[in-house]
This record gives C-alpha cells, sequence and structure tokens, in this order.
C-alpha cells in the first residue's frame, strides 16, 4: 500500500474492490511502515498490563485504555503514555467505537479473559499481543490460533523467557543431539504464592471503583469477595489456571521448544485434592508424547505446590526449573525462565547456532512491521504450547480426591477430545456467560 494513502482510504478501497462487507475486507492485516507510528490499544493497564502498556507506549501511540477498574483509568488520566488514551471499562465498546483508529492490541487481564478479547481484535483485522496462558480453556488456544491464521496478523503471547538466548541455546543443544536420545523431562515451579485449594471466601460489597460484571466477563455469576480481584483469580477454576496455567509457558517453555512437547496422548494427575472451584494446594502431573519424526516418545512430569522431582534428578537449589534427561546427559533449566542452564554428564558443546532474539515484545514490533514473526506467536508456536499445558489441568480437574490418582486422560489432540473421559468436555470448552463469543 502506499504510504500517501490514507488508512480509511485504503480499507474503504479494499472492501469495495472485494465487494464485501467491512469485517471480511480485513481478513488480512494492514502492515505498518518502518516509518509509521504504530496505533494501539490496551486491554488492562493494572498488574502486568501495566509493563505491556509502558512498551506499547516506547514503540507507538496509546490511543485507547480498558480496565475494570476505575482507580487504574484514573492513575491513567495523570500518565504521559496515555495523554491520548480514551478510558474504557469494556473491551467490546472500545474496540467497536475506535477498533478504525488502532493498529493493534494487547490484552493483560485475567485468564478467561483473554480468548474473547483477543478474538475480536483479531476479526477486527488488528495485531494481537496477549499474555500467557494465551487462553483459559484448550478449545480457545486453538481458536485463536486458527483466527490470526485466517487474519495473517502479527501475533504474540507474553512469555517473555522465550526471547532470552540462554533459554534459545539450551533448546538447540538439545536439538543438537548433545543429550542423546531424551527420555524424560521433570519441570518443577515454587507457586502457588496466592490462596487455593480452600472454600470461597465471605461475600462482600462491590467496591465503587470495580466494575463486578465486566471482570465475570464470560465466567458464571458470583457475588463479589476479596479473595478474587486483583491478584488471587488465579487460583479458581472461573477464573484462573492455577499454578500449571500461571508459570508453565514460562518453566515448561525452554523443554517444550527443544523437544517439541506437542499433542501429548495422555496425561494423569495426583493432586492435594480440590472441590473443583478452587485448584488445588499442590499437584503433580504426568504428560506421555508419542515418537515423532525428531525423537522417541518422552515423559514429562509437573510438580508444584512443594512437590519436586526425586532425588536422583533434582537435588536442591532454585525454586523453579527443569530437568531434561537422555540417554547422554542432562540439562537443566533455571529459574522460572530457564534463562540458563547446567550441563551434567556431557561437556559444552562447540558452535551451537542459535537466532538472538530483538527483545520479546520488539519481535511483535518487528512482524507488526512486516518482518518475520515473533517467536512466540500463536500459529507457530504459543497455541501448541498453550494447549499442552492447559491439558494438565484436565487430569488435575479428574484428581479431585486428595493423594489418589486421576484418571489417566487419554487425548485426542487433532479433534480436542478426551477420548475416554466425555465428562470432561467442559473443561476443554467452556460456556460463556452473556454477550461473548469467538
Amino acid at each position: 500500500m502506499a504510504r500517501n494513502t490514507s488508512r480509511r482510504e485504503f480499507l474503504q478501497t479494499t472492501a469495495a474492490v472485494a465487494g464485501v462487507g467491512y469485517f471480511s475486507s480485513l481478513a488480512a492485516a494492514e502492515s505498518t511502515s518502518p516509518n509509521e507510528v504504530i496505533r494501539y490499544a490496551c486491554i488492562g493497564i493494572g498488574g502486568k498490563g501495566d509493563s505491556d502498556s509502558g512498551d506499547a507506549a516506547n514503540n507507538g501511540d496509546i490511543v485507547a485504555i480498558c480496565d475494570i477498574n476505575d482507580r487504574e483509568l484514573e492513575r491513567a488520566a495523570n500518565n504521559r503514555r496515555f495523554k491520548v488514551a480514551k478510558p474504557y471499562n469494556d473491551f467490546r465498546k472500545m474496540l467497536e467505537e475506535v477498533g478504525k483508529d488502532v493498529d493493534a492490541v494487547t490484552v493483560s487481564t485475567p485468564d478467561h479473559t483473554h480468548a474473547p478479547a483477543a478474538a475480536m481484535a483479531m476479526n477486527l483485522g488488528k495485531h494481537c499481543f496477549c499474555q500467557k496462558p494465551l487462553t483459559h480453556d484448550i478449545f480457545e488456544a486453538r481458536r485463536l490460533s486458527e483466527i490470526a491464521r485466517e487474519k495473517k496478523v502479527a501475533t504474540q503471547m507474553g512469555n517473555q523467557g522465550t526471547a532470552e538466548s540462554g533459554l534459545r541455546k539450551a533448546a538447540a543443544i538439545v536439538k543438537s543431539g548433545a543429550l542423546g536420545d531424551i527420555k524424560e523431562v521433570h519441570v518443577w515451579t515454587n507457586r502457588p504464592i496466592w490462596a487455593q485449594g480452600g472454600d470461597r471466601p465471605e461475600t462482600k460489597p462491590v467496591p465503587p471503583n470495580i466494575h463486578w460484571d465486566l471482570f465475570l466477563g464470560t465466567a458464571p455469576f458470583r457475588p463479589f469477595a476479596d479473595g478474587y480481584h486483583s491478584f488471587a483469580w488465579r487460583g479458581w477454576w472461573d477464573f484462573g489456571t492455577g499454578a500449571l496455567g500461571d508459570m508453565a509457558c514460562h518453566t515448561f517453555n525452554m523443554p517444550y521448544m527443544a523437544v517439541d512437547l506437542k499433542d501429548p496422548v495422555s496425561v494423569q494427575a495426583v493432586t492435594s485434592g480440590h472441590n473443583k472451584d478452587s485448584y488445588p494446594k499442590r499437584s503433580m502431573i504426568t504428560f506421555e508424547f508419542p515418537a515423532n519424526e525428531n525423537r522417541g516418545p518422552v515423559k514429562v512430569v509437573w510438580y508444584d505446590g512443594g512437590n519436586r522431582p526425586p532425588k536422583e534428578v533434582y537435588d536442591g537449589g532454585d525454586g523453579s526449573g527443569s530437568m531434561i534427561i537422555g540417554t547422554k546427559g542432562k540439562l537443566r533449566g533455571l529459574g522460572d525462565y530457564n534463562g540458563n542452564y547446567e550441563l551434567h554428564g556431557v561437556d559444552e558443546p562447540a558452535n551451537v547456532e542459535f537466532e538472538k532474539s530483538p527483545g520479546h515484545f520488539n519481535e511483535w514490533v518487528r512482524a507488526i512491521r512486516g518482518g518475520q514473526p515473533a517467536r512466540s506467536n500463536f500459529v507457530d508456536y504459543a497455541g501448541g504450547l498453550t494447549e499442552t499445558i492447559l491439558l494438565g489441568n484436565l487430569a488435575v480437574y479428574a484428581a479431585s480426591e486428595p493423594n489418589v490418582p486421576g484418571k489417566k486422560v487419554e487425548w485426542d489432540a487433532k479433534n480436542l477430545k478426551a477420548t475416554n473421559a466425555p465428562e470432561l468436555a467442559h473443561i476443554v470448552k467452556r460456556e460463556y456467560r452473556g454477550d461473548y463469543r469467538l
């Protein structure tokens, strides 16, 4: 597109030539030239949304902001990054009113709102950055990948460790064959660090600054209480995805990249027990992956809530990390992001090549401007990673009795079905409340 044509003129011309309506004319998003300012709308500006909107402001102009907390919007009024941003409480109204004026959207909300917000943005032809985990449900992860492919938009999930050179080099070492044939992977975290595994807190009046119905969004109605907004929502099935969903997009990330951990065929969990309303205090989840063209079958075990791998695998140290075990040696990823690593039983290979990142958010900006996709884009990476991780929560849901292995869930990844557990279909794809849709 010639730069002397306005965006609106371009979209109107495209629609006229195609002979179709406005939404259909946005099947391929307009890329932005290197010299053109990117215009953002930010959904969620508190918590992680503070840094995400900061990254957006450093790489363009913020045209509109949305938050269900009026205090966040009041704070934004005095922030230079939002000097021209129009405030909203409802992302649907925001995108309907200013969608034509923005190029890209960031989504930094509780997990249960990720998919409808990201889907609406992409269906309007907007490039989309969405915080981890990409979605609340497995079906939503598949659907967002499909929409991103259909609309040809630049996307990225907010698992920033993907851009770390240490993580990328560790994955490259494993892929080089230095560890031999990979047999097992263990991943552990120090989460949860919020309350979960208990009953609902005492009902309280909704604070005047909180738009509670908009916070609930897709979730079934429940009265307000202190144990939900703002941080503790992660521990509730209706809103969050527990310790696994919160941290595995980081700590499972390097093994996923290194060992190609897509589409497990079964998953089974042992937990401290739960009421199917709040996630358990601790869990251990075993994934079984079939052989593919690059490796043989692999077992992966996830540990949270104080659970740890056996002593021959884990000898203390970091509260979060991973261990990839091969026939020749082991590689240990350190910390939440596995940004550094240790080799055990093998020497550091020489001349391992990997692509360095210009910076996590900068990868998305580069893609918006017509460059190569971000590594953690929805289609090629983030969607598959999220599907694998959230499958673990099917097993957690099926393991509600304390310290008793739950049903071993057999998984048909192609059709997104737990073939031996149809009772888990509502965890794969939940019903939305109200006027929310994909």
